[in-house]
């Protein structure tokens, strides 16, 4: 009787050591990551904790989310201090609950301005999927935001978002006096210049090649191929539509028709190309995109590129 009181005993030291280590776990998480990550990856965390997940730095491919409001000077001229943070509190919420609803993490809010990213702190192999889906979802809820605007006499709010997936440093970092969980790298940096590359083109969304990739099971448009200020690599970017199963057959046409404009304009044939831009701007007389690729082309009948022109753009400025 005594062996069966001891091993009872034990038992629930066990059980409640490890309830107690649970509970003490989650609510460190819960303090550290409560407003940045969904309630369900805590509780992952909390039960994975030196396994999937770790605060020290490491090195892992990752996808990388920058969002910024366009205008937001001018917007927030048009407005009392109190109204602003009204306005940005309101747009910020659902932004979030749409990063969380696909199991992203903030990485922070600055001013007008969203980072985010996934596969951390827990791994997710579906991340760069995950980042594309919230990215879309953010856009269809700033839709569902303007009516609400409208009606408080607010001014609408136009956004753009870049995402890129590859290499990163993540875990603490910081100084002696302040820590955050944060990511680093040459591949974050792409991802905010995709982000200022939105205004540009006229498009609300561009993903790196790496993210095209990676997730293909979406109908994109091929924007270009450029270089971004402070790098020497070219990339392609691309725009996500829609899932392939949501592309209308009008839509498809064109973008046939725009990928052959797109294959004249980098084989120098300006005057087939300037024809093919011209019929689709004449479509789609608010696509800024096409109305870029007519002004590039008459610059480069004025000046032409080299011979040994590879097709890339470069962008001087971010």
């Amino acid at each position: 009787a005594a062996i069966m009181l001891f091993i009872l005993i034990q038992f629930i030291f066990n059980m409640s050591y490890g309830y107690f280590m649970e509970s003490t776990n989650k609510r460190y998480l819960t303090a550290l990551f409560g407003q940045y990550v969904p309630i369900e990856l805590v509780d992952e965390m909390s039960k994975n904790l030196g396994n999937d997940f770790s605060m020290d730095g490491e090195s892992r491919e990752m996808t990388v989310l920058f969002s910024d409001v366009r205008g937001f000077t001018n917007l927030s001229e048009g407005l009392d201090p109190r109204e602003l943070s009204l306005l940005m509190n309101e747009y910020l919420t659902p932004m979030t609950h749409a990063i969380h609803d696909y199991r992203g993490t903030i990485d922070k809010y600055m001013g007008d301005a969203i980072m985010a990213f996934w596969g951390a702190p827990l791994n997710e192999p579906k991340h760069a999927r995950c980042a594309v889906d919230a990215a879309l979802q953010m856009l269809q809820r700033l839709q569902d935001l303007q009516v609400q605007f409208e009606a408080k006499g607010w001014p609408a709010i136009d956004i753009g978002i870049g995402l890129n997936t590859g290499m990163m440093s993540v875990g603490n970092m910081g100084s002696q006096f302040r820590v955050a969980y944060t990511v680093l790298g040459d591949a974050v940096n792409l991802g905010s210049r995709l982000e200022g590359l939105t205004k540009q083109y006229g498009v609300k969304l561009i993903v790196s090649e790496t993210t095209y990739r990676a997730v293909p099971e979406y109908f994109y448009r091929e924007l270009d191929k450029v270089r971004v200020k402070g790098k020497e690599q070219p990339v392609s970017i691309f725009e996500p539509i829609a899932l392939l199963n949501q592309i209308d057959d009008s839509f498809a046409v064109e973008i046939n028709y725009y990928k052959m404009a797109l294959s004249y304009y980098r084989q120098q044939s300006w005057d087939i190309a300037i024809a093919f831009f011209t019929e689709l701007s004449n479509k789609k007389p608010n696509c800024i995109l096409y109305k870029v690729y007519l002004k590039r082309i008459e610059y480069f009948i004025q000046n032409p590129p080299e011979q040994d022109w590879d097709g890339v753009y470069n962008f001087v400025t971010k």
